[in-house]
């Protein structure tokens, strides 16, 4: 139960990611949207690095072991897949779209997981499912405060991703993948192609 503390205070500490590129300007970072596209690689690029060196070299740090889940000893883990998916959503997104989804992730995920029996079922209950909603709607508020289908849009993207279990072949996707871009890509059909 520690060890599942630990990782979702860590899963919540991406949301400084968020908090660095809102505060840039008031700190007189002089942090572009390139710039901070151009963080997120290198961080990304990083966490893959760091997980070649786990899985090939056979580097094992004792954080790995705090933060890392058993089913992830021998394939790519979570956090790899977080920094990714951060990543996708900053480069292929407008900040008001990226910034939500990365919330999504850091925040809405932990939450969820909160309320979740931790049983590997194809859908969450509903309990989960309605969390994830609500929290991911709140979350999206403030940056698509314009366009209420956006946050509706982004909501249930990101519901979809934490509570529907995808699975090819033998393989489950990581919801640290999905979420932040199915929420992000919903968001902008919703912008795109919704009423004005």
């Amino acid at each position: 139960m520690a060890d599942e503390l630990k990782r979702r205070l860590v899963h919540a500490s991406g949301s400084g990611l968020v908090a660095l590129w809102l505060l840039a300007d008031w700190l007189e970072l002089g942090l572009t949207w390139d710039l901070f596209r151009l963080l997120m690689v290198a961080l990304a690029l990083g966490a893959i690095g760091l997980e070649f060196l786990r899985l090939r070299v056979g580097l094992e740090w004792w954080i790995y072991e705090k933060l890392t889940r058993e089913y992830e000893a021998d394939q790519f883990a979570g956090y790899g897949y977080y920094m990714v998916s951060m990543t996708v959503v900053v480069v292929l997104f407008d900040p008001q779209i990226a910034l939500p989804a990365m919330l999504m992730l850091a925040i809405g995920d932990p939450i969820s997981g909160a309320v979740s029996d931790d049983s590997l079922r194809t859908v969450k209950g509903p309990t989960v499912l309605v969390t994830m909603f609500v929290v991911s709607a709140l979350l999206a508020a403030p940056f698509l405060w314009a366009s209420p289908l956006a946050v509706v849009a982004a909501a249930v993207g990101a519901t979809v991703a934490d509570g529907v279990t995808l699975r090819y072949r033998e393989f489950i996707v990581d919801d640290n993948l999905t979420i932040p871009i199915f929420a992000a890509t919903l968001a902008f059909l919703a912008l795109e192609f919704g009423p004005v």
